[in-house]
């Protein structure tokens, strides 16, 4: 999923995440992908990306984001380059090159008819922010009554939080819900985990803290994977034996690591 919210632009929901998804696999509908003979002859791998998603993706040389590096170590490991169509909503009904997606949801009814997967490669998903003051805890349920957390509107972390009688304060943007816990107006707060690691990572003054405490709940926790538009069977292949040396040798932990992520197998 190419989305996030950076530093200074973090004028996003929780939902944005599906947004980007959807936005990138609508475009990808349209490619003509190649098979793994035809990327060998072309000497490139085509992946679409979002060009402002830090830490996803960016247009930015010295920060391009994990999904880049990503998809640079797999395009290395297949012995081609990697060419980066860059994705925005004006152009997606015009992209027709684009071989893979990175972080597609592992799921293959999602995926069905438009893209063959690799095997999953992180554990991604929604985690718990807690303010700097806040008492240690690993999973949601240990919320106490009163201590409030932000939630994005109508999402499945505020459904399961709600259903467990926990008390919640809607938003319609993450960048609203995590300055108020950084000013301590939440007591936590629901948010995807690549965006919140990020953040932890450029404020390391901020003092929140990071938990998984939605690993237990499969709808706010889900493995990603390469999707690869209407592929062949042996590229599919390739990108799996690669992802395992990346995994292996510890490159994917070490990308991840820059953006402050921590890389989680599913």
């Amino acid at each position: 999923m190419s989305c996030s919210m950076t530093p200074s632009r973090m004028r996003v929901g929780h939902a944005m995440a599906c947004v980007c998804a959807a936005l990138l696999l609508s475009a990808a509908e349209h490619a003509n992908a190649r098979t793994l003979a035809e990327v060998k002859s072309l000497g490139a791998i085509v992946m679409c990306a979002s060009p402002d998603a830090l830490p996803y993706a960016s247009e930015n040389t010295e920060t391009p984001g994990f999904q880049i590096e990503i998809g640079r170590a797999i395009a290395a490991g297949l012995g081609v380059s990697l060419n980066v169509e860059w994705i925005v909503a004006r152009r997606r009904r015009n992209l027709l090159n684009c071989d893979m997606l990175l972080d597609s949801i592992n799921d293959p009814v999602v995926n069905e008819g438009r893209a063959r997967l690799s095997r999953p490669y992180q554990k991604s998903g929604v985690v718990l922010g807690l303010r700097r003051d806040a008492e240690q805890i690993s999973d949601f349920r240990q919320l106490k009554k009163g201590q409030k957390v932000g939630v994005m509107i109508n999402s499945f972390a505020s459904m399961v939080l709600g259903q467990a009688e926990k008390t919640t304060s809607p938003y319609a943007f993450q960048s609203d819900m995590v300055e108020d816990l950084v000013r301590g107006e939440l007591y936590g707060a629901a948010v995807s985990s690549a965006t919140l690691s990020y953040y932890i990572l450029q404020h390391p003054e901020s003092g929140l803290r990071l938990v998984e405490a939605f690993d237990n709940v499969p709808e706010l926790t889900w493995g990603v994977a390469v999707g690869l538009q209407k592929s062949d069977g042996a590229l599919v292949d390739e990108v799996n034996q690669t992802l395992e040396k990346l995994i292996a040798d510890g490159t994917l932990a070490r990308i991840y690591a820059k953006y402050g992520v921590k890389h989680r197998l599913p």
